[in-house]
């Protein structure tokens, strides 16, 4: 386990209740990101488990070639209100959900897009075949460029010191059942929230022209495994963010590998055309869910139809 300077010390107690990523400069000699849990018993919990997928994912990675985001270290750190646990890990750009906004959701180029979804393929591919690990969240939100859109804001293109935006979604994964719960529950809101604005948002970007993306690097790599589990111990029957929750899921029938396949034909559908590709509003008597499935068989029969 990697040791604090007394300066990081201090950074810590200053900030441990307000960032989630700190980016500095240790002992390491780079870039890495620092991953602050909260103390409480739970999230103490959560943190082990997303420790023990991260180890074996860099066990079996030593190259660093397998599009998945590498755990460097990991330790404690006792703060004024209560013990850490901390994980250090390699220093990423942004989100593909902050591309798409980049873009003004207007859908990326094309080679753009099949460059993305191979390092997403190479990812999952490593991590069901090799690991036997299932992501069981895989959004634009939680998948990152390998730099970032800025090269200014770049510490390793740049020399500058980062100051990043603080990327979306909740970074504190959690293994336990309640904490799973409580998450989706907050996330529902917060995705019907985002949905509300990004078709706001979407009017206005119209109006503006569309931006380059040239020169940009899109090699990106998977992140937060705090929801991830083992292909044979799965610890929920409800997973994954509605926007991209495979049928079965919805249908409570068991999942395996293939929830993460359908996140990734939702997200790859978003990274072209900058549109959700399912994203229900519940009303009338029926729920989100309800709705959502009546959207995948009304798209099915279409399809049908005109086969």
């Amino acid at each position: 386990m990697c040791s604090l300077s007394p300066f990081l010390v201090a950074l810590l107690h200053a900030y441990v209740l307000n960032m989630d990523f700190l980016f500095f400069f240790v002992y390491f000699q780079k870039y890495v990101a620092l991953k602050i849990q909260k103390s409480a018993a739970q999230f103490a919990q959560a943190a082990l488990h997303e420790i023990e997928l991260l180890s074996a994912i860099a066990k079996g990675d030593p190259s660093n070639s397998k599009c998945v985001v590498q755990l460097v270290d990991h330790f404690k750190h006792a703060g004024p209100n209560g013990q850490h646990l901390c994980m250090v890990l390699e220093f990423l750009g942004d989100s593909l959900l902050r591309l798409i906004k980049y873009n003004r959701y207007r859908g990326l180029e094309l080679n753009k897009v099949r460059e993305i979804c191979k390092c997403i393929l190479i990812g999952l591919d490593y991590l069901h075949r090799e690991v036997g690990l299932l992501h069981t969240d895989l959004k634009p939100e939680n998948i990152l460029l390998c730099s970032t859109i800025d090269p200014s804001k770049d510490p390793v293109r740049s020399g500058v010191s980062p100051i990043l935006e603080r990327p979306e979604g909740n970074l504190n994964g959690g293994a336990t059942m309640s904490l799973i719960e409580k998450k989706l529950k907050r996330r529902a809101r917060r995705a019907a929230a985002k949905i509300s604005a990004r078709r706001e948002s979407m009017g206005d970007a119209a109006t503006k022209p569309k931006r380059s993306l040239d020169g940009i690097d899109v090699r990106c790599k998977l992140v937060d495994f705090g929801n991830a589990c083992w292909v044979d111990k799965p610890f929920t029957e409800e997973i994954q963010t509605r926007q991209y929750r495979a049928p079965e899921v919805v249908l409570q029938s068991g999942y395996s590998f293939s929830v993460d396949m359908w996140s990734f034909a939702c997200t790859a559908f978003e990274l072209a055309t900058g549109d959700i590709l399912f994203a229900p509003k519940g009303g009338q008597g029926f729920g989100e869910d309800e709705v959502r499935l009546l959207c995948l068989s009304c798209f099915l029969l279409s399809n049908n139809c005109m086969s």
